[in-house]
């Protein structure tokens, strides 16, 4: 999205159709930036929109942009910042719940080796962070020997609200068709259509497939699934007061695998661990017991007095990740069809910027 949500001037005024297949966090925000540029959207989803089973729908997201590597895909994480902040001016507006973005920090712990080169990387693209010494947070638990690094323009998203509120602004949208119950089972990506379970085709003159771990089985996508067990907890009574300005986490743990996210805005503490993760088939692969995973994620070291902590709630999630890299991905399905191989934290937080660059597809395409 440009510096500005609205639609810049001198751009192509041509519509296009848009057919947006899945209406999780990338499939809801690519189509609001395509109505606010023009084009006629419609979004179909196989459940309710937003749809609480779609793995875009949690109670909160991670955003953060240090750990990305190079300077430049540190700065364009952190572009991902300025672009939340945007999206909740315009669904929200000024709001006195504060909207859907709790703006906590995140802080990662380094070993000694690689916090200055992490910071200097930070600080070249212009984000600022903090050192911070490992007592500073004493009930957040990170490996032996590493310090930690504060991202200050990082936090919290409030998933659900953030679909709900993008839902409800293209709800009101007259270039926008919201279609519930609609489940696509075939993706025709030449001539830019799709078939419902009905039997009936909708055509669009692009047409992007953001249904998350479920795109595979519509489009050939090299992806891997992953199924990650989650923990929401509460905590004890004496410490609510410290959990309410706490930042989220991540490389935490005794091996650093460990990530939480605070109970901010009404959310409760939820924590899980990379050990967690285990590939998949498909999401239709027959559920595990989620038990020793829960067991697994307490007993990781993440929590000071672990055992202190209620557990409100046991949950599991499903995510694909681009074979190659491990992370977001967005392909070219057909000449005229897009797919986004990536969903999960990764793909919520950069979902912003897929929008922007699948507008930016169509803006040359009506040039």
């Amino acid at each position: 999205m440009p510096a500005t949500i609205a639609r810049e001037p001198g751009r192509p005024a041509a519509a296009q159709r848009v057919l947006i297949v899945g209406a999780g966090v990338t499939g809801l925000l690519t189509a609001l930036r395509c109505a606010l540029d023009g084009h006629q959207v419609t979004v179909l989803d196989r459940g309710a929109i937003p749809n609480p089973e779609s793995s875009s729908f949690d109670q909160h997201r991670a955003i953060r942009a240090v750990g990305s590597g190079s300077v430049a895909a540190t700065g364009r994480a952190g572009a991902a910042h300025r672009r939340w902040l945007e999206l909740e001016a315009l669904l929200c507006g000024p709001r006195s719940d504060g909207g859907f973005y709790r703006r906590v920090g995140v802080l990662t712990a380094w070993p000694p080796g690689e916090l200055a080169t992490v910071a200097a990387t930070a600080r070249e693209a212009c984000l600022p962070v903090e050192l911070v010494e490992p007592g500073e947070y004493p009930h957040i638990l990170f490996p032996a020997g590493t310090s930690g690094l504060l991202e200050l323009d990082a936090g919290v998203l409030l998933a659900d609200r953030v679909l709900r509120a993008a839902a409800r602004w293209l709800g009101r949208h007259p270039a926008a068709r919201l279609c519930p119950w609609r489940q696509v089972t075939e993706v025709d990506v030449d001539a830019a259509r799709v078939i419902l379970a009905d039997g009936t085709i909708e055509r669009g003159d692009l047409v992007l497939v953001a249904a998350g771990p479920w795109s595979p089985a519509l489009v050939d996508l090299p992806v891997v699934v992953h199924r990650q067990t989650m923990v929401y907890l509460r905590p004890p009574d004496d410490l609510a007061g410290w959990w309410e300005s706490a930042p989220s986490a991540g490389r935490a743990g005794t091996d650093g695998r460990g990530w939480l996210l605070p109970p901010v805005g009404g959310t409760l503490l939820k924590v899980s661990t990379d050990a967690a993760c285990r590939e998949v088939a498909s999401v239709a692969d027959r559920p595990d017991d989620e038990t020793p995973w829960a067991d697994l994620i307490m007993a990781a070291g993440i929590l000071r007095d672990a055992e202190r902590y209620t557990t409100v709630a046991v949950k599991r999630c499903h995510y694909a990740v681009d074979v190659d890299t491990g992370g977001a991905r967005l392909v070219r399905a057909g000449p005229s069809v897009w797919a986004r191989a990536a969903s999960g934290g990764d793909g919520f937080r950069t979902a912003p910027l897929i929008a922007d660059e699948i507008a930016g597809d169509l803006l040359r395409a009506a040039a």
